[in-house]
């Protein structure tokens, strides 16, 4: 199985409105619910294409009950660790006129030092089975900075591939631990490195401790700083839509290519198309299952030289 972690989880709710306006009052034409974090968001596709997938984290207070209700309607397995503290809530409110996004993201509960060695108990349990591990998003308040690196540290203990895809200091701790992979934005990568030169910042990145780096460029794609090689993957024509879960739905890609043991351009192209086809969704985080199979032939793979 797949192992994923959502330590900051969230529900999310999107309000659809005609037209957003500053002032005004607005009639929601539809509510959508979901259990949210992106480590949910990576499970949830990985459970789509077909892998056993298990989502730990924190949920906690009524609104952790409402996420936990619904994350038992989708095939993941909930291995979440109730705290004393309510689960946040994120609201995006999406303009169906001009099709922009405005995102509202409450903060998470302070977590206690008692939720956090029970939850690093129950992660040291989960994996074993486990065939990798993704540690995904931002940390709630009461967290050492220092979180991630300690649970990369168990997962290496425990000879399990782990992904880290979160930002700040956060990720500068983490990729310190030797992470297998992280996946960091081009705003993330240029915090880390100093340097918004994709290629000069990938490359340092990886020399900063990960077996590779996978840098997400936006609508251009990915490029991978990999022990084979450096490469790029670009979907074969610029996507329009909604980019909301877009970079989870690529993490999903990366694992589920890891765990088949597929080759690097396979894993960037399973990653690419699995983004693209999110952007391309008509809801907020979910993939296109028949975009995803049309863009997979069409995504282009190169190998860089510089």
């Amino acid at each position: 199985m797949i192992l994923t972690v959502t330590l900051n989880t969230a529900l999310d709710l999107t309000y659809r409105v005609p037209a957003l306006t500053p002032h005004a009052t607005h009639r929601v034409t539809q509510v959508i619910e979901r259990p949210g974090g992106k480590g949910l968001n990576v499970a949830r596709v990985l459970a789509a294409l077909g892998h056993e997938t298990v989502a730990t984290g924190f949920a906690g207070g009524a609104t952790g009950a409402m996420l936990r209700d619904l994350l038992a309607t989708t095939p993941v397995r909930d291995e979440l660790v109730t705290t004393a503290g309510p689960t946040r809530r994120t609201v995006a409110v999406v303009d169906t006129t001009t099709g922009d996004t405005t995102q509202l993201n409450e903060p998470g509960p302070a977590i206690t030092p008692a939720e956090w060695a029970g939850f690093r108990t129950r992660f040291t349990e989960l994996l074993d089975g486990a065939r990798a591990v993704a540690l995904c998003g931002s940390l709630p308040p009461g967290i050492h900075v220092g979180a991630y690196a300690e649970l990369i540290r168990l997962a290496r203990a425990a000879a399990v591939p782990v992904l880290l895809d979160t930002s700040g200091e956060p990720l500068r701790r983490g990729i310190a631990a030797r992470p297998d992979l992280v996946k960091p934005n081009a705003d993330e990568l240029a915090q880390l490195t100093g340097s918004r030169e994709p290629h000069r910042a990938t490359r340092d990145a990886r020399r900063r401790g990960a077996h590779a780096v996978i840098s997400s460029l936006g609508p251009e794609g990915l490029l991978a700083a990999t022990p084979e090689g450096l490469w790029r993957a670009a979907p074969p024509a610029p996507v329009k839509g909604n980019p909301t879960g877009a970079g989870d739905s690529a993490v999903a890609g990366l694992l589920s290519g890891l765990v088949d043991e597929a080759p690097w351009p396979e894993r960037l192209t399973r990653a690419v198309a699995l983004s693209a086809a999110t952007v391309l969704s008509p809801v907020a985080g979910e993939y296109d299952p028949s975009a995803y199979e049309d863009l997979l032939p069409r995504v282009k793979v190169t190998e860089e030289t510089v």
